[in-house]
């Protein structure tokens, strides 16, 4: 239901030089203070159109000519009255504008993220796609401008409530067999299978909410492995510059560099990291140090190494990485190899089964080269398959660790759900089911808390 607020303002553009500034206004007395900044505009106005207007200070003395827009709610994004003004984008004009519209104290100036709020207390969207707008904002690839735009029209919002609506009808059945048996009889029998049912398909939302999470923060590769085996010039190979410092010396790099880069519109930040050996000096410790420590927060390790590498050598490096997946390649294969043999590796998840062994037919490991190219676009592609699955990224969800955490919670209350529906305790299954609509009440914002609102639009930018 639209609420009466005071009328808000703010500039809806950054205060930088530009071929457009937007002054923007926002609820019952919009277009009175409009007005007293566009005074010739008509008195009976077409919302949605634009009108070439003069904007003139409190003498009348005109500051700039530009466009008025009035939107009459509640079909408008706020669901009130809105109003902008399209001048020319001087920072100085765009201020005494701010100034005018503010000094008679009919409207003040808007907080951050102020009129998308509105927009979700007045009922104009809901929070998934309310976050879908500070997204779209901050995208900064191309699969993160199409995900915004894809929470924008309501892609979270509806896989969100496809789940909600049938689990809301289970707990009203459930409630209704426990408080009302007899008019209710029957209402229970199908529970379990219901419950089965439905936590598939969250468990399904969970492991698209994957790809969304990565999509929104980028993801996060290093390049790591003993020293001397052609990692920064990959890395350099990789970037299409020339970032890393490379020379023969071992050694050269003592600290994490790193890059971001765009794939197939998928965000990566790329690390090249500090050579590791067992000897190294005090510097270049430190340097292994933050390596290692690194590789425990990135999505995918690259063990590069030197040609010639013994397996149980490359077994010791590979120990480094943890628990994070590693692809494994040859580096420098510009260069003839130092061993006549060299035993044949797979590029394999080094915390797959089979990720330590070798046999006759395997297929060699990823051989490249930083200085020539060779293999990298093969390379670039495993990587991009192994962070993103089959294809390349495309529109999905984004997803903020709010909202995984919020899926997760919902997935085990239904796993729990389902795993009392076995024993016929439906007190406990009505319960499980209600605690995992609380959780994807946070994400569509049915439940959500005015602190967990606040902290939300406190991430937005003033004017939007």
């Amino acid at each position: 239901m639209t609420s009466v607020s005071p009328t808000i303002v703010a500039l809806a553009t950054a205060p930088t030089a530009g071929a457009v500034g937007i002054l923007r206004l926002s609820g019952p007395a919009a277009l009175e203070v409009g007005r007293r900044l566009a005074p010739g505009i008509p008195a009976e106005l077409t919302p949605r159109h634009a009108y070439l207007a003069a904007f003139v200070d409190a003498a009348g003395r005109a500051l700039d000519e530009g466009l008025f827009l009035y939107f009459r709610g509640p079909a408008s994004f706020t669901g009130e009255d809105v109003v902008e003004l399209q001048a020319h984008g001087s920072p100085r004009l765009l201020q005494l504008l701010l100034a005018r519209a503010l000094e008679d104290g009919l409207a003040r100036l808007a907080t951050p993220g102020e009129f998308t709020r509105r927009a979700f207390l007045n009922g104009r969207i809901d929070l998934t796609r309310a976050e879908a707008v500070a997204d779209l904002v901050a995208a900064d690839s191309e699969s993160a401008v199409r995900a915004a735009a894809a929470g924008l029209s309501g892609a979270l919002s509806e896989r969100v409530r496809a789940l909600e609506e049938p689990l809301r009808a289970l707990h009203a059945d459930l409630e209704g067999v426990l408080n009302f048996p007899d008019e209710a009889e029957g209402a229970d029998e199908d529970a379990g299978s219901r419950v089965q049912a439905l936590r598939a398909q969250a468990d399904a939302l969970m492991a698209e909410a994957g790809h969304g999470r990565l999509v929104r923060r980028g993801a996060r590769v290093a390049l790591f492995g003993p020293v001397n085996a052609g990692k920064s010039t990959l890395f350099n190979r990789l970037v299409g510059e020339a970032r890393a410092l490379v020379d023969d010396e071992p050694g050269t790099t003592r600290d994490a560099l790193e890059a971001r880069v765009e794939w197939s519109g998928l965000g990566v930040t790329l690390f090249d990291t500090a050579g590791l050996r067992e000897t190294p000096g005090r510097v270049e410790a430190l340097g292994i140090a933050r390596t290692r420590e690194l590789l425990s927060g990135v999505d995918l390790a690259v063990l590069v190494l030197p040609p010639g590498t013994a397996e149980v050598d490359a077994e010791r490096w590979l120990a480094e990485a943890g628990a994070t997946p590693v692809l494994r390649v040859d580096g420098k294969c510009d260069v003839e190899a130092r061993s006549s043999v060299m035993p044949e590796m797979r590029v394999v998840d080094a915390r797959s089964d089979d990720s330590r062994s070798t046999s006759q037919g395997t297929p060699p490991r990823l051989r490249v080269s930083g200085l020539t190219g060779e293999g990298v676009d093969t390379l670039r592609e495993a990587l991009l398959s192994r962070l993103w699955g089959g294809g390349t990224p495309s529109a999905v969800a984004l997803v903020s660790e709010r909202h995984a955490d919020a899926l997760r919670r919902a997935s085990e209350a239904l796993s729990r759900a389902e795993a009392a529906s076995r024993l016929s305790t439906l007190e406990v299954v009505s319960g499980e089911v209600a605690l995992s609509l609380e959780a994807l009440g946070e994400v569509s914002g049915t439940s959500a808390s005015e602190a967990l609102i606040d902290a939300i639009f406190q991430r937005f930018c003033i004017g939007k």
